[in-house]
């Protein structure tokens, strides 16, 4: 496995992880987060199949997929030791790729002409004022008391957007198991939030 990016910040070759098979993907981040290419190695041949799936899934620009995937892994390689431990591993993973394919998808525009926005019209967009209220709001501190169990299911099959089956796949539970958990959040952040 050879990952490098255009600027030469990343280059992985060859690093086996002796002890790989055998930990979960929390101990592998970890010893990523130690610098240790090896674990990248293992977490890269465990999960780089089903991300570039996903995100082929919802783009179809083979290169640009590939690019992701690339910087998905040089992110994680890079803040490995910013995962707090909460939720599924693959399920952060997750979410490190498709904010990179949206980052990648959305249009940019000039410096200049994102400043005249920002300035001239202060309000924000329904998007952006749910997503605060999801992150700062009440639902975020209903969300933040759900356990990691139940917050994932919400993360996977609420902001991320998957259906049930693929969150099943990315949570490594059965599809049946992501419904019990789904319909278990919706009560208790129904109570947190009545």
């Amino acid at each position: 496995m050879v990952l490098t990016r255009t600027d030469g910040t990343v280059a992985q070759s060859g690093g086996r992880d002796p002890g790989g098979a055998a930990r979960t993907d929390a101990e592998v981040l970890a010893a990523v987060a130690g610098q240790d290419r090896g674990a990248l190695r293992t977490l890269y041949e465990r999960h780089e199949p089903w991300i570039t799936a996903r995100v082929a899934r919802r783009c179809a620009d083979r290169q640009m997929v590939e690019e992701v995937v690339q910087d998905t892994f040089v992110t994680v390689w890079r803040s490995a030791d910013g995962y707090d431990g909460r939720g599924e591993v693959a399920a952060w993973m997750w979410g490190i790729a498709i904010h990179q394919l949206l980052h990648r998808l959305r249009p940019r525009k000039p410096l200049l002409d994102r400043l005249r926005m920002i300035r001239s019209d202060p309000r924000t967009s329904a998007e952006e004022h749910v997503l605060l209220g999801v992150q700062y709001g009440e639902l975020g501190v209903a969300m933040g008391r759900l356990s990691p169990e139940l917050g994932a299911v919400v993360q996977a099959t609420v902001l991320d957007g998957l259906t049930t089956r693929e969150a099943a796949t990315l949570l490594g539970i059965p599809a049946g198991t992501v419904k019990t958990r789904m319909m278990r959040a919706k009560v208790q952040m129904r109570e947190a939030l009545a």
